[in-house]
């Protein structure tokens, strides 16, 4: 049985939501965060990032940043941006990109859920990057992005996304990168409660994007908890900002690698020891990029040439469906078995490009700063849920999905 609480929600006024709203924190630099708000006054960057605010030589992780945040917070409210609804709802979320919609149901989900593995995951937290978001979500008493959580079926819950968003939106804007974002919400207590009943009768969520967010957010509901006496379970702090979809609904892009070296291998001898011991080799004939058409399947480029790599089914063979994964096929047989490179996360022969910059961009960082770069077949959400029900942790980059959850529409104060 999973929990999805309705929640009070402090959200920006219709005329200013498409300035508020901002990407998430963690997907820009402090500099260009700096650049994204010069010229809007209203960008939730200045909460989610609020060294912006401040002195570029600012200690980004520093008291004075968390305090700013929460004062800035309480200016927008002081200055009429943003308003607290009086009563509970549930809302949803739409996002349409390049075409492709994906609508979800914004409440929040519970942190026994999490800390019971009820809402599963698959990757590692770091606890460097914990340790902010915990500092800022309990500065600022609010869950200021939302978690990105997906569920398998639900006819009913489906039904309830249709049937709710036939009606006359709250916001409906396009951002800056040509997303469409509209946001709708219940208008009664029956709904909320056919809600609240259908997300009972799921047996997980799972987090598609947002672990560390997602961890530091449970973090500081059992801190609170703790720190409460008089703690009956049904504080705010109990449950964090979540948008759930169908997982049917979601596209997750390809994660693509680039190579500075070839570990001492001419470009000859290394499609030569591919072929030994990965996969087929074959030279695209056709001009630009090449994109993987099927799993077990990824693209090199080298030499300003493409190539076709079908794995050998001898590799693939594997028991544990963490590891029938392509990244995770790739990473032992190619990366650490022919290049060396043991850890990807800390090797900085290594670099990942996420698939929203295209195939392209590949080979102009091969003009650059590269001498390979791989394409890769998308991972599937079905493999994504296979890893995470078998409580195992998916590889570095293994999954990129897009579009990102703008931040600063709805806000769970706790």
């Amino acid at each position: 049985m999973i929990t999805v609480k309705s929640f009070y929600a402090l959200r920006p006024t219709k005329e200013l939501c498409s300035k508020c709203a901002a990407l998430p924190y963690d997907v820009m630099s402090s500099r260009e965060a700096r650049e994204m708000v010069k010229d809007n006054p209203y960008s939730f960057l200045r909460i989610d990032r609020a060294e912006v605010n401040l002195d570029s030589g600012v200690d980004i992780y520093s008291e004075q940043v968390y305090n700013t945040a929460r004062d800035t917070l309480k200016q927008f409210e002081k200055d009429g941006i943003y308003i607290n609804d009086s009563e509970k709802r549930y809302y949803f979320y739409r996002q349409i990109m390049n075409g492709h919609a994906q609508t979800g149901i914004v409440g929040c989900a519970s942190i026994d859920d999490y800390l019971e593995n009820r809402i599963k995951k698959h990757e590692f937290t770091r606890e460097d990057k914990e340790i902010d978001r915990i500092k800022h979500v309990d500065t600022v008493s609010a869950h200021t992005g939302p978690i990105f959580l997906t569920y398998k079926d639900s006819c009913a819950l489906d039904n309830l996304i249709i049937s709710q968003t036939e009606k006359e939106p709250l916001y409906d804007f396009v951002s800056e990168d040509g997303v469409r974002h509209t946001v709708w919400t219940t208008d009664n207590a029956f709904i909320d409660s056919q809600i609240e009943e259908a997300f009972k009768d799921l047996d997980a969520l799972y987090i598609a994007d947002g672990h560390h967010r997602c961890a530091s957010a449970v973090k500081v509901g059992v801190k609170r908890r703790q720190a409460n006496k008089n703690h009956t379970g049904n504080e705010e702090y109990n449950f964090f900002l979540s948008v759930i979809f169908p997982s049917k609904s979601l596209a997750i892009l390809d994660y693509n690698r680039l190579l500075r070296d070839l570990n001492g291998y001419s470009p000859e001898d290394f499609l030569k020891i591919v072929e030994e011991k990965i996969g087929t080799v074959t030279k695209c004939k056709e001009d630009g990029p090449y994109k993987p058409t099927k799993k077990h399947e990824i693209g090199l480029y080298l030499n300003k040439e493409w190539y076709c790599v079908e794995f050998y089914d001898s590799i693939c063979q594997e028991e544990k469906a963490v590891d029938r994964l392509d990244c995770a096929i790739l990473q032992k047989n190619l990366l650490s078995g022919i290049l060396g490179i043991d850890d990807p996360r800390t090797d900085k022969r290594i670099d990942f490009a996420g698939g929203i910059r295209g195939l392209s961009y590949l080979e102009e960082r091969c003009e650059r700063d590269a001498v390979m770069a791989i394409s890769m077949y998308p991972t599937s959400l079905d493999d994504l849920m296979a890893v995470a029900d078998n409580g195992d942790v998916m590889p570095p980059k293994s999954t990129w999905f897009e579009p990102k959850l703008r931040s600063g529409i709805l806000i769970h104060k706790i």
